[in-house]
């Protein structure tokens, strides 16, 4: 099975890319998982730009969501809200078909959060019948490097959190 995961923050050190860099190292076989890190490279969403032909960064970014059987979130929290970037991703996604029946499954990096995880279950319920807010793992990831966390989460019960979390996609129907 493939999975674009999409990293929700803008930033290049990103705790949530990280964490989706681990998962991507940690996939069996099975699996393939594609990491997204470019919400920032995207433009801002108009309506009136889906008019002509769409902007070579949302191009590919559709083409990536198109590419694969399921999308993976993990976003951090800003100003307990949905970043920016990622509901602007979210926004150029809303009148196509790629990402309706898509399956979309969370993860997240932090102990906290809870009123953006909120605020993006309601928007991604919305525009996809294939979003399960039940598969979601939560790791504590703040505050480390990169380094850090693709060391942490190759510890045997993360290893095993993102294997059962990958494996519940595939149970689902596609």
């Amino acid at each position: 099975m493939k999975f674009l995961a999409i990293s929700g923050s803008g930033r290049a050190t990103s705790t949530n890319t990280a964490l989706l860099r681990a998962v991507s190292e940690i996939a069996g076989s099975d699996h393939q998982v594609a990491v997204f890190s470019g919400v920032a490279d995207l433009p801002v969403f108009s309506p009136d730009a889906e008019n002509g032909p769409l902007p070579l960064p949302v191009q590919t970014f559709i083409e990536m969501i198109r590419k694969n059987d399921a999308l993976i979130i993990s976003s951090p929290e800003y100003v307990r809200a949905i970043p920016g970037g990622l509901k602007n991703a979210i926004d150029w996604l809303v009148s196509r078909d790629e990402i309706i029946g898509k399956p979309i499954a969370l993860l997240h990096a932090s102990h906290r959060g809870d009123d953006m995880l909120a605020q993006l279950r309601l928007v991604l319920a919305t525009v996809s019948d294939g979003f399960d807010p039940e598969n979601f793992v939560r790791f504590e990831l703040m505050k480390l490097t990169p380094e850090q966390i693709s060391q942490t989460m190759l510890a045997p019960q993360n290893q095993s959190k993102i294997t059962d979390f990958l494996a519940k996609f595939t149970q689902q129907d596609i």
